[in-house]
Parts: C-alpha cells; sequence; structure tokens
C-alpha cells in the first residue's frame, strides 16, 4: 500500500469526519445533497442537449448542397439563440406557471423569492428553500435551462426540412413565435399538468410534446413553401445530393450523444440511488433503441435497394432515438430494441412515401420526428402499465391539431406578406451568396475562381 493510498483510506476519512464535528448546526440539520444532484443532473443534461444544436447544425450541413451550407449554419445558431430569448421572456411561464384552463399566465422567468432570500444570505433561506430536514427540489435556474434547451431542439427540426428555398428572416420570426408561444402552449397540457396529463396522456421526455410539434410544423411549412426547383421531374423524385455525408454523420453522433442527456435528464431527479439507477436504465435503452435503428436501415435498405444508404442509416439512429424517448424507463431492454428497431424502419419507409407525395424534406425530418415520434408515444402503453391507448391518441391529435392549425396559419401570414420563398434565381445561386453574401467553402467554391 502507497503512501496516498493509506492517506486515502484513513486520513480523508478523519478529515470528512473532523469537518463534520466543526460544521455549524445548520448543516448537520439540513440535507443539501439531493438538491445539488439534482441540479446537477438538469445543467449537465441541459448541456448535453445544447451540444445537440451542434448536432442538428452539422447533420443539416452536410445534406444540403455546398451553396447552401453557411445559411444553414447562421440558421442553427440563430435559431438555438431565439429559443432561448423567447423561452425566457415569455416560454417558460406560459408552460409551467399556473397553468389552468388552456396555458399558464405570460410574463419573464425568474428564480423566485426562496433562492434571491439565499443568496442574500438571509437566516432560514435554506431551510425554506430545501423544505426541511430531508431536503429536497433543485436550483430554479438548472430546471429553466433544462427546458429551455428542449424547445430549441423543436425549432431545430423545422430548419432541416425547409432548407434551400426558404428565406432567413421569415424563418426566423416563425421560430420566435414557435419558440415563445406555441411549443409553450402545447407542452403545458401535459407537462406543465393541463388538460392532457389530467386526461392521461404520458410522454416522459417529449416524443409528442417536442419532436412531433417540431414535425407537424416543418410538415406545414413544406406543404406551403413548396418543393425545392428540379426535386421533382415528370413524377419522379431526383435525388440532390448533400456537401458532406461524413460532416452528416458526425452530426448523427452529436445527436445521439446529446440524446443521453435529453432521456436521461428527463427523469427529473439524481438524489437517491433509485434515481440513479433509472437513468443508468434510460441511458441502455436509448442506446439500444438507437443502435437497432441503424440495423434496421441498413438491412431495409440493402433488400429494397440492392445498395446500403448512408443517409437512411443515419435517419434510422434517429428514428430509433425519437420513438423510445417517449418512454425510455419502463421497457425491458429487448423491448427497446424492438421500439428503436420500428422507428428505424418507419423512417426507411417514410421517406420515399413522402417523395411519392412530392412533399420536399431535405433532411428526412418529418419522418424521422414526426412519423417515429407518433409510433413512440403510441408505444408507451406497451412497457408503462400507467398509459392507455386512447390517451396516447388523445395527445397525439391534440397536439396535431393545434400544431396543424397554428403553424399553417403563421406560415401562410408570413407568405402573403413578406413573402417565404426565394426567387429561382437566388435558389439557383445558392442562399449562402443571395442572403449571406459568403460561402461556406470559397476556396473550394465558386469563389475560388476569383482568387489569383
Amino acid at each position: 500500500m502507497t503512501k496516498l493510498d493509506k492517506l486515502m483510506k484513513v486520513g480523508l476519512p478523519a478529515a470528512i469526519a473532523t469537518f463534520a464535528l466543526a460544521a455549524p448546526a445548520q448543516a448537520q440539520e439540513i440535507n443539501e445533497d439531493p438538491f445539488i444532484f439534482n441540479s446537477l443532473s438538469f445543467l449537465i443534461s441541459g448541456f448535453l442537449v445544447m451540444w445537440m444544436a451542434a448536432g442538428f447544425c452539422m447533420l443539416e450541413a452536410g445534406l444540403v448542397r455546398t451553396k447552401n451550407v453557411a445559411t444553414m449554419c447562421v440558421k442553427n445558431i440563430a435559431l438555438y439563440s431565439i429559443a432561448g430569448i423567447m423561452y425566457y421572456i415569455v416560454g417558460y411561464q406560459l408552460m409551467y406557471a399556473d397553468v389552468s384552463g388552456f396555458f399558464g399566465s405570460p410574463g419573464m422567468w425568474s428564480a423566485g423569492e426562496a433562492e434571491a432570500a439565499l443568496s442574500a444570505g438571509a437566516d432560514g433561506a435554506l431551510a425554506a428553500l430545501l423544505g426541511g430536514e430531508d431536503g429536497a427540489g433543485y436550483a430554479a435556474g438548472s430546471d429553466w435551462f433544462f427546458q429551455m434547451v428542449f424547445v430549441a431542439t423543436a425549432a431545430s427540426i423545422v430548419s432541416g426540412t425547409l432548407a434551400e428555398r426558404i428565406k432567413l428572416w421569415p424563418f426566423l420570426l416563425f421560430v420566435v413565435v414557435l419558440t415563445g408561444v406555441l411549443y409553450p402552449i402545447q407542452g403545458s397540457w401535459s407537462w406543465g399538468g393541463g388538460w392532457l396529463s389530467e386526461g392521461g396522456f404520458l410522454d416522459f421526455a417529449g416524443s409528442t410534446i417536442v419532436h412531433s410539434v417540431g414535425g407537424w410544423a416543418a410538415l406545414t411549412g413544406a406543404l406551403i413553401l413548396g418543393a425545392r426547383k428540379g426535386k421533382y421531374v415528370n413524377g419522379r423524385a431526383m435525388p440532390i445530393p448533400g456537401s458532406s455525408m461524413p460532416l452528416a454523420t458526425l452530426g448523427t453522433f452529436i445527436l445521439w450523444l446529446g440524446w443521453f442527456g435529453f432521456n436521461g435528464g428527463s427523469q427529473l431527479a439524481l438524489g437517491s440511488a433509485a434515481d440513479v439507477i433509472a437513468i443508468s436504465n434510460i441511458y441502455i435503452n436509448t442506446n439500444l433503441a438507437a443502435a437497432a435503428g441503424v440495423v434496421i436501415a441498413i438491412i431495409m435498405t440493402q433488400l429494397l435497394y440492392g445498395k446500403v444508404d448512408l443517409s437512411m442509416a443515419l435517419n434510422g439512429a434517429l428514428g430509433g432515438l425519437v420513438a423510445i424517448t417517449a418512454e425510455p424507463l419502463a421497457p425491458a431492454p429487448w423491448l427497446a430494441i424492438v421500439i428503436g428497431a420500428i422507428g428505424g424502419a418507419l423512417v426507411v419507409i417514410a421517406v420515399p412515401l413522402l417523395d411519392k407525395l412530392k412533399i420536399d424534406d431535405v433532411v428526412g425530418a418529418i419522418s424521422v420526428h414526426l412519423v417515429a415520434g407518433i409510433w413512440g408515444t403510441l408505444a408507451v402503453p406497451l412497457s408503462n402499465g400507467d398509459a392507455t391507448f386512447g390517451a396516447q391518441i388523445m395527445g397525439i391529435v391534440g397536439v396535431g391539431v393545434f400544431m396543424i392549425v397554428t403553424s399553417s396559419v403563421l406560415w401562410m401570414l408570413l407568405k402573403f406578406t413578406i413573402g417565404i420563398r426565394v426567387s429561382e434565381e437566388d435558389e439557383d445561386m445558392g442562399l449562402d451568396r443571395a442572403e449571406l453574401g459568403m460561402e461556406a467553402y470559397p476556396e473550394f467554391g465558386r469563389g475560388s475562381q476569383t482568387l489569383n
């Protein structure tokens, strides 16, 4: 045994014991550990989900043509920023504050009096914040941050579908309303304790509340915006390859990583051994579902087309992830594989189906987030005895009707006022040059022709 080992074995416990004896009486009476670990879980999970913004950006940048890559990067960093501001100004309160009827109370988010008192050093503030000797709860700011990154995810879904032909500013105006009003209102119905929650609807981490919301907004936008020039010729869908499949693959891996925060953080606690076990099981099921989505997509594309399709494999992973998101805790690992595999299979089926309907989805987001999201929500009763198919269908339909109506009205309003589609000339030129006046790869694109 080394000196360091002896120190750790003997000296460290002794030091801890001495410190405990010398600590103030309040520290012995109040257990802060659950509060600390719960808050830490929100914060760590939150920045993992924030990292998903990079994943969406890379995925979309890889699946659009080179002439539109810079625009996709601008859209993704802008929508994340708008989501953060709007959720602070009005979104969080609409979703969680005094929800009664159709939504909560509009207003700016604030941490509350208890945390302000603790920061000011008021006597008894810690006990009041933690709720007594047992300790509990979490920092209000940690919850706000965790919830905020979710709404940014919903906006990212819309971005990829409408790529290469939508104007930048109308899209960002849509994001303002989506993140500040539409997402919070429907979120209040379930996560905020509203009518869907009272009706028994269950959505653990947001297959419907997050992913299908973005999917419905993307679908209505695609229908109103129309397809890219040259996408459909003589009734056939023409392939339009993206700029970088390695970049798209990197984006998928980043999203996969971030999803552990997405689903694991939705346990909403890390203050007990049971919570740690639950999060561990959520991680396992999340990973297995994604893996199953990849495998089934590879097998199906080989059987259907005679070759493996990388873009389908990537979206198969995402389809599996979206499917398991509605209930990542309750299923046994084998069932998580089944749920993820079906999610991946549905993506492979839905992508060509949308093309037959001439609905141009550049990155396959509607198939991934809407179709697989509906399946994942319907699958909840397979493992969770508290869920019913009736309540799940009620939630899917309720959120779907709300998003179809509101997003359609908003898209049409934008279309007939400032316009939402770029001109044919700008589309041919590429949005990078048309709207940004720059190129993502100037030394390898058109810009290289002007270099000496």
